[in-house]
């Protein structure tokens, strides 16, 4: 899945970030919380087993929006003696607590069905009352989800991207649940912990996911094919620069860290190529979604 993998275009941060963030994860604490204690009580008022572990998805997903909270202030901090180049990895680490938080939710309801599953006589038949209350949470974790997702694509956030996609998890997993209880109520009753069943590996592999592509950005993953591109093409078209080689870059937050080294005319004098790897660190930065772009020199014959 690539849902959360930053691919932005060539813009600089959105200034009021951290406020948006701030602000739709908010509206996600309260919807998350207004639906686990309805579904877990209606849930286990009506007999349905998947109906509960759908309450409890919404409380994972309540747990990911404080962690989200937390991240978004940590990683606006400045530069300090101990991270010099700023905290935006915070964000990077959110994304992994959110996919084994998800990983390990899954886990447990898909083992709790399993266990329901194996010993059918225990198998009551549900409420009513459980089918309306899981259409309900459905048509709500859907309308938060697109709320989320727009506010992530505007402002730039792989973090809110992972968080969004979280409570799509959460909208999927209602409809299977809200079919495991039509199904109760036709006469099925193994198709109440058979939803629940199928929501817990559903969890579990989109929470496998997020976790793995933020390991992969926490251990310096370069930038995408696209962003490395653009940058190779901003520096050669910099005055004064005939190539460049070793470019590499590497991951922290939604931003990239880069280095390369830039080919000019050996005649020139150091302040004229230092003026021009400036020019070109200078481009770059501005330009492209860049913290910091270290460059080196390399003289060749004109």
């Amino acid at each position: 899945m690539e849902h959360h993998q930053s691919t932005w275009p060539e813009e600089e941060q959105t200034p009021d970030k951290e406020k948006a963030i701030q602000k739709s994860t908010w509206i996600s604490v309260a919807v998350n919380l207004f639906l686990t204690a309805t579904q877990v009580i209606a849930g286990l008022w009506s007999g349905s087993q998947g109906l509960v572990a759908d309450g409890i998805h919404s409380l994972s997903d309540l747990l990911a929006d404080f962690v989200v909270l937390i991240a978004a202030h940590h990683s606006k901090q400045e530069a300090d003696d101990d991270h010099h180049y700023g905290h935006y990895r915070y964000e990077n680490a959110a994304s992994l607590i959110l996919g084994v938080l998800l990983l390990i939710v899954g886990i447990g309801m898909a083992w709790s069905a399993v266990g329901k599953l194996s010993e059918p006589s225990s198998i009551a038949p549900v409420h009513s009352i459980a089918l309306w209350v899981a259409l309900i949470a459905l048509l709500v974790k859907e309308g938060l989800f697109r709320y989320m997702l727009a506010v992530a694509e505007r402002v730039k956030s792989s973090m809110l991207v992972a968080n969004a996609w979280h409570a799509r998890s959460d909208a999927a997993s209602s409809l299977v649940v809200a079919v495991g209880i039509g199904g109760n109520l036709l006469g099925w009753p193994l198709l109440d912990p058979l939803a629940a069943l199928v929501v817990g590996l559903m969890v579990s592999k989109m929470g496998f996911e997020f976790a793995l592509e933020a390991v992969h950005d926490l251990t310096d993953r370069a930038g995408t094919e696209q962003e490395t591109e653009s940058i190779r093409q901003e520096i050669l078209t910099t005055p004064g620069v005939s190539g460049v080689h070793d470019l590499k870059t590497r991951r922290t937050g939604d931003l990239l860290l880069v280095d390369a080294h830039l080919e000019v005319n050996g005649n020139l004098n150091v302040r004229q190529g230092h003026d021009i790897a400036l020019e070109a660190r200078n481009r770059v930065m501005k330009n492209h979604p860049v913290l910091e772009m270290m460059t080196h020199v390399d003289p060749i014959e004109p």
